[in-house]
């Protein structure tokens, strides 16, 4: 009997601590798997004593908040995102304010929205994202955005050179943000494909240099839902319907966005794991020159005389890049070249074993 006693003692402390070991297994896997909170800052444009524009009577500042507020609603219904506004009344951040809000929530978007305006009956809605490449239109249209500095105390300091009737300053000489291109133009794209389906005009994705772009480091978007200046777009705006309608456009596109970073993310987590094949970490340097939906011949005389230039499909883009080097010292080189070629918007860019990572993470691991 004690002997039977014993063993079923023995049994039952197995069975007990086999529990154990699968309840710490699952817990370790669980931390391995947790879900990373994904932060979305929202930008309502203007604000306080800068209402922005105010075509046939409507109020920008108004338009923008409300439908910022409505896209942050939508999407905090997803249990991995954190949405963050840069403002929720009638006040005005400064643009520079904006951009910190984001960088020091460590923010992985940033979204700002805008209603736009023009001298003739223009139509329909637009997405930004930070660059050099826009026309004489765009200009016109980051002038008015950036307009905003002027209200700002101190801006000549905070904004040290800015012009607001300066090409070198609206088109601006570094792009902070460069890196983050790609990303931008994707969230801008999904923002864009939703506008058309909801059958409003397209007025493309474009490219610009807004200073509320600048000011920060991640992702970022400016969304222009349409004109005031036009009497039917300005009361489609000015509606409850026209309202909700871009804002779900937006949050659809940014939960898109964030579903596709999860995909593409590992998230780090406290436990040390031991790699069973350690590989050597190869990280290159590259200036990208160019980025278009163009297939263009690698050839000198499509790049301004550089020789070694070489195209790499990201779709729907191709991407140009030249030389290629492992020191960044010696990239900074290459950088000079090319911008002494006319490429003032070339900027450098890293790879670990063939995948882009950013600049400084390449730094880092070097």
């Amino acid at each position: 009997m004690r002997f039977q006693q014993k063993h079923n003692f023995n049994a039952k402390s197995g069975n007990f601590f086999l529990f154990l070991i699968l309840i710490i297994t699952l817990t370790s896997t669980t931390s391995i798997f947790s879900q990373k909170k994904y932060v979305v800052v929202i930008d309502a444009g203007h604000g306080g004593k800068d209402p922005g524009n105010l075509g046939n009577g409507f109020v920008e500042k108004h338009i923008a908040l409300k439908v910022a507020l409505a896209v942050g609603e939508k999407i905090t219904n997803s249990t991995d995102v954190k949405v963050i506004y840069t403002r929720t009344k009638d006040t005005y951040p400064p643009l520079w304010k904006r951009g910190e809000i984001a960088n020091t929530s460590k923010a992985d978007l940033f979204v700002s929205i805008h209603c736009d305006s023009h001298t003739n009956n223009a139509y329909g809605a637009g997405t930004f994202v930070l660059g050099l490449r826009g026309n004489k239109k765009n200009l016109e249209i980051a002038k008015r955005e950036n307009a905003s500095i002027l209200l700002e105390e101190n801006y000549q300091e905070r904004y040290k050179g800015f012009d607001e009737n300066s090409v070198e300053s609206v088109i601006g000489l570094s792009l902070l943000q460069e890196e983050n291109l790609d990303k931008s133009l994707e969230i801008a794209s999904l923002i864009q494909n939703n506008f058309v389906s909801i059958k409003r005009n397209d007025r493309k994705v474009k490219q610009d240099n807004f200073q509320v772009l600048r000011e920060t480091i991640m992702p970022s978007v400016l969304v222009e839902l349409g004109f005031l200046t036009n009497k039917i777009e300005g009361r489609y705006l000015n509606s409850t319907k026209g309202q909700t309608q871009m804002a779900t456009a937006i949050a659809e596109a940014i939960l898109k966005y964030i579903n596709n970073l999860k995909i593409n993310t590992i998230v780090a987590t406290t436990d040390t794991v031991t790699p069973l094949n350690i590989t050597e970490t190869v990280i290159d340097y590259k200036i990208q020159i160019a980025s278009s939906k163009k297939k263009l011949a690698t050839k000198s005389y499509n790049f301004r005389g550089l020789k070694g230039v070489h195209r790499q499909l990201v779709k729907p883009y191709y991407k140009y890049y030249f030389g290629q080097t492992n020191d960044y010292e010696k990239v900074k080189g290459f950088l000079k070249l090319v911008k002494s070629r006319g490429y003032k918007s070339a900027f450098i860019v890293a790879f670990k074993n063939g995948e882009k990572i950013s600049v400084n993470d390449a730094i880092k691991m070097q």
